[in-house]
């Protein structure tokens, strides 16, 4: 099987940190090797968002597909309540994102915002 570099980017704007705390548990529980960048408050992107969100990315190495990880950050989102009917309303209770897949970038437009590429430099600078 093939091991797979992944870069994620989580978020909430709702309750955020025991959002983000119970996704990092979840993560750390799925991906043992799981290394956590720096929490950071931004801005909401997008018309009818709520701000302020928290941010996080994260590297882990898996050897799922790229759509069993999608699947797998689905189901954390839906485990923490997240409904089209509240994403409609701007509220975002936990949204987990597949940025990169080894040397594949699948996210173009959200690896140009500048907190992806602020918490990028600062995971690359405390990764061994």
């Amino acid at each position: 099987m093939n091991e797979h570099q992944c870069l994620l980017c989580m978020g909430s704007n709702t309750d955020r940190s025991a959002r983000l705390s119970e996704a990092r548990e979840a993560l750390s529980s799925a991906f043992p090797d799981i290394h956590f960048g720096e929490l950071m408050e931004t801005e909401a992107i997008g018309s009818g968002m709520r701000s302020p969100f928290s941010n996080q990315l994260a590297k882990f190495t898996t050897t799922l597909t790229p759509d069993s990880v999608h699947e797998l950050f689905k189901k954390l989102e839906q485990r923490s309540g997240r409904t089209p009917e509240d994403k409609a309303a701007g509220i975002v209770k936990l949204d987990i994102d597949l940025l990169v897949v080894d040397d594949k970038v699948l996210k173009p437009e959200d690896m140009e915002r500048e907190y992806i590429r602020r918490g990028l430099r600062i995971l690359t600078l405390h990764d061994y």
